[in-house]
């Protein structure tokens, strides 16, 4: 029976002796997306709380715990530096990831102090969160601007919205495609049309529909008609009329169309003083980056699939962005985005965290936000999820208030425990299980070394 989580400090003995003993995982649902959260043991009582980027899967956390047990949690940067060659962009830099942040919440436990001092210390006491909104269904621009207004009555102080070809596929004249393509979009890979509020549904990623979902925007063959630009201006329009002009607001999920059509409907949105555009093109293709913002007086934004913070400087360095969004669950963790975040600073690039996970995954990014030197604004995809907090105890409710979230001064994360009874009801139907043993991958040992 493992004993209840210890979160006061270590003597020096003890954590000189600290060791990794196991490692445990349980995935829960509609937070809105599917989290794998984790918990990294130790032999002294401490828990390290972690989490895989959302909806990924546990085995890319669970293939470290051969390298990781034994060692002392307190050298993050050195089991990083073991481990992060198991990580990837997207949803495969997740486990890598999760894991680091369970070893600095160790550390803060540790040492009985609050990450970001770890970090460096903070350059802030509040991280403004910027609220992502959607709205099901066929709507209208005044639709979207109402449902945007009222996270503005929450509180919140920066927008995010889609705004993509979902709003035109059955729009006739909107789009030119090859025949047949957009009818096997909406039948099959409903992803391509409009991005899902929760998790991508399992048969997304297989058959037919992962062969559509993964052509990227170069090669769909999608073209955008005038009048198409058109339907997509009135609905900024009207969606600017209702929040007015006062209030940033950021567009993401545009859809999988060529660099060439994004420039123009990015010059017919330079009217409406977007905050930024988000991932219209996929993060490797830098030259179409290049293209795009010296097209256009809009700031171009990507980087939540990028892993580690090579690719980040070079997309910096080639002048391909405006402002960085990494994923703190999927960059490489804590430090390695403080790392990529000190970069956008000397390349003159704003700075913004994406996060659409649990209170641990945002606790993760706001210790980040408060070490770096800018940072616009966190994502918070759950406003419409009223147990989200509830996950967690120990945080101030409720966490956001007036738009923010106050960076806490406890130790670690500043997550005191679980809240093991609400987890037990979140279980994901389809991978059961809470925090049972996983000595499987005890004794899944290579030889990891990258050179002869």
């Amino acid at each position: 029976m493992i004993s209840p989580d210890r979160i006061t400090p270590l003597s020096a003995r003890e954590r000189q002796n600290l060791r990794i003993t196991d490692m445990r995982f349980c995935d829960i649902d509609t937070m809105p997306k599917r989290c794998t959260l984790i918990k990294l043991y130790t032999n002294a009582g401490i828990v390290g709380y972690g989490e895989v980027r959302d909806a990924a899967t546990r085995t890319y956390a669970a293939m470290l715990k051969s390298r990781l047990l034994g060692e002392n949690p307190l050298n993050v940067d050195k089991l990083f530096r073991r481990v992060k060659q198991f990580g990837f962009h997207s949803r495969q830099g997740g486990g890598v990831s999760g894991v680091e942040v369970a070893l600095w919440d160790i550390a803060g436990k540790a040492w009985g102090v609050p990450c970001w001092q770890l970090l460096g210390g903070k350059f802030r006491d509040r991280v403004r969160v910027y609220c992502d909104t959607d709205v099901e269904g066929k709507h209208t621009g005044h639709d979207m601007g109402l449902a945007l207004k009222k996270r503005m009555d929450m509180g919140f102080t920066f927008l995010k919205m889609d705004l993509g070809i979902g709003l035109l596929i059955n729009e006739p004249g909107t789009l030119t495609a090859p025949l047949g393509f957009l009818e096997e979009m909406k039948t099959c890979a409903s992803h391509s049309v409009s991005a899902p509020h929760g998790s991508m549904a399992p048969d997304q990623m297989a058959g037919k529909a992962y062969e559509i979902n993964t052509v990227a925007h170069p090669f769909t063959g999608i073209r955008l008609t005038e009048k198409g630009l058109d339907l997509l201006e009135d609905y900024v329009r009207q969606t600017r009329e209702v929040i007015g002009w006062d209030v940033p607001l950021a567009v993401d999920h545009f859809g999988h169309i060529c660099v060439e059509d994004t420039i123009r409907f990015a010059r017919r949105m330079e009217k409406y003083n977007l905050a930024w555009l988000e991932d219209v093109a996929p993060w490797h293709y830098t030259d179409h980056y290049v293209r795009l913002r010296n097209s256009t007086a809009i700031p171009i934004c990507t980087g939540e699939d990028i892993y580690l913070k090579e690719d980040f400087q070079k997309l910096m360095a080639a002048g391909g962005v405006s402002v960085i969004h990494p994923d703190v669950l999927t960059a490489g963790g804590m430090l390695e985005t403080k790392k990529i975040g000190d970069l956008a600073y000397e390349y003159g690039v704003m700075t913004a965290l994406h996060m659409a996970e649990s209170p641990i995954g945002a606790m993760a990014a706001v210790h980040v936000a408060a070490a770096l030197p800018q940072v616009m604004a966190m994502e918070f995809h759950s406003a419409d999820v009223p147990y989200w907090q509830d996950i967690a105890n120990g945080l101030p409710r409720p966490l956001i208030q007036d738009g923010f979230i106050t960076v806490p001064d406890a130790p670690g994360l500043g997550i005191e425990s679980l809240n093991e009874e609400l987890i037990q009801k979140l279980v994901c139907k389809n991978i059961p299980g809470v925090w049972e043993e996983t000595s499987q991958w005890d004794g899944d040992i290579c030889n990891d070394r990258l050179w002869s």
